[in-house]
């Protein structure tokens, strides 16, 4: 039995053997063998587009795996690609979309565009990483916030890049004990209080600040929502191991510890 705080310690320390035990999964390693081998064929958006398999792939691995229906959609997003402002995945609040259109640049380099590290293993470590969010969320959401809270920091140069990712934003209005109503107000004043309270620097540039902030989440987690009595399949695998935070003090301490902003 095992509460936010603990499981995200469990996997952060883990993180290494986390990412391969899911690479093992028969399921993701035919799904992954099958994307390096035929990714390179690659040669344009049709291609692209008519590879269900690779298609499926790359979406997911770029946290796109809501949007795989949307196939005119996201061709406008690759045709345009991210070069003009008024490209149409410039237009998007959503990150994801300009990165994926980055990542996958039909739009400079043609036929090229797959040939790159970004499209090949820097994919398949993508789809690893993503879908072992999607298995600790699937135990607890919280966890899959963190996570990916963690892994986006060192993209985080200022508040709208938060404001602009549902997930991201709902990670620090938790972690800074916002109600869901603070999501409704002007965006420039939601920024402005993001500015107060967060040193964006520090998160994409100090481990220990990522990690104090990422327990403060965690605590500010199961406070909202009632900590989490699943067991976790990471827990079953490694253990709590030592540094592990328990439920109960820790929890308090966390919060109470953790300054926010600069200092």
């Amino acid at each position: 039995m095992i509460n936010t705080l603990t499981q995200v310690q469990i996997v952060r320390n883990n993180m290494d053997r986390s990412l391969a035990t899911v690479a093992a999964d028969p399921v993701v390693d035919r799904q992954t063998e099958y994307y390096r081998e035929n990714i390179r064929n690659i040669k344009s958006i049709d291609d692209f587009m008519a590879d269900d398999r690779i298609y499926r792939y790359a979406m997911t691995a770029m946290g796109l795996e809501d949007m795989i229906y949307a196939k005119a959609f996201m061709r406008k997003v690759l045709t345009e690609g991210t070069a003009s402002r008024a490209a149409f995945a410039n237009q998007l609040a959503d990150s994801k979309y300009r990165n994926f259109a980055e990542t996958f640049n039909f739009a400079n380099y043609g036929e090229t565009a797959t040939s790159f590290s970004r499209t090949q293993e820097g994919i398949v470590d993508k789809f690893h990483r993503q879908t072992l969010e999607v298995k600790e969320g699937a135990q607890n959401d919280g966890v899959r916030l963190a996570l990916y809270f963690e892994r986006k920091a060192s993209e985080i140069t200022g508040p709208f890049d938060i404001l602009a990712d549902r997930a991201l934003a709902e990670t620090v209005r938790t972690a800074l004990g916002l109600p869901d109503a603070f999501a409704l107000t002007d965006i420039d004043k939601q920024a402005e209080y993001f500015d107060k309270h967060l040193d964006y620097e520090k998160l994409s540039s100090d481990p220990e600040y990522l990690s104090k902030f990422l327990e403060r989440f965690s605590a500010m987690y199961d406070l909202s929502n009632g900590a989490q009595t699943a067991a976790a399949p990471t827990l079953a695998v490694f253990g709590p191991g030592p540094g592990i935070v328990p439920f109960g003090e820790g929890l308090l301490s966390s919060i109470q510890n953790f300054k926010l902003g600069g200092s």
